[in-house]
């Protein structure tokens, strides 16, 4: 599907104006520049453009809102420099499977001034010799290279989904468990209620029967005195 078409039917009867997040992953690009974004999507805070066929971003509308841009598995190669033109407010910037290979076609970023997230992942540029530390030290700015901080603290947000995708897939198990431990407390309860059921009704059983056997021989007794008596 054409970009422009996407974009259109991801609009679902809204203006550009009320748009705050477009996601067109996957579509197709006619020659490999933005299609159908225009400077009327004013309020857009999250873009993502993932594997559409991007080799340049020169056609990127004005998007002041801009925070987050996902434009991993693109052909992008460099020319970065509209970036900082059009959204110079990014926080987060995923370049991962791209064709980034020298410091230079990143130099561009530094512009960004509020950006906190580049991923780079998957670029020939991570080959390079002290690649992290040569990024650290050109964008200064940046918190996060690949997910990871200067010490390889994971970034927050992948420390949210790593928890969410914990959650997920945890949550089943254990409820399962759990529920089966519930079957197996109610299961011991019934069947301690049906012996200490039958242990009552063993005991109540013979009591009768001794009440009984009382009963009788109290009745055996009467009749020896009234014979007695009778006598």
């Amino acid at each position: 599907m054409e970009m422009k078409k996407r974009i259109s039917l991801e609009l679902r009867n809204r203006t550009p104006a009320e748009v705050t997040e477009l996601v067109v992953d996957n579509c197709r690009t006619s020659d490999g520049e933005v299609e159908g974004l225009t400077d009327d999507f004013k309020e857009l805070e999250f873009l993502s453009m993932v594997n559409v066929g991007l080799t340049s971003l020169a056609k990127l509308p004005s998007l002041p809102k801009l925070r987050k841009l996902e434009l991993s598995d693109n052909n992008i190669s460099g020319h970065l420099e509209t970036l900082s033109e059009k959204s110079p407010n990014l926080t987060y910037l995923n370049l991962s499977g791209n064709k980034i290979k020298e410091l230079s076609n990143v130099e561009a970023l530094q512009n960004l001034k509020n950006l906190k997230s580049l991923d780079l992942f998957n670029c020939e540029i991570t080959t390079l010799e002290e690649y992290r530390e040569s990024i650290f030290e050109l964008l200064p700015q940046v918190t996060y290279l690949d997910g990871f901080d200067q010490e390889d603290n994971e970034a927050p947000d992948s420390e949210a989904d790593a928890d969410d995708d914990e959650g997920e897939d945890g949550a089943g198990p254990t409820g399962d468990y759990d529920d089966e431990d519930d079957d197996e407390e109610e299961e011991e309860e019934v069947s301690e209620g049906r012996e200490v059921g039958l242990s009552y009704l063993m005991k109540e059983k013979i009591q009768d029967e001794e009440d009984d056997d009382d009963y009788a021989e109290e009745e055996d007794g009467k009749g020896e005195d009234k014979n007695l008596h009778g006598l």
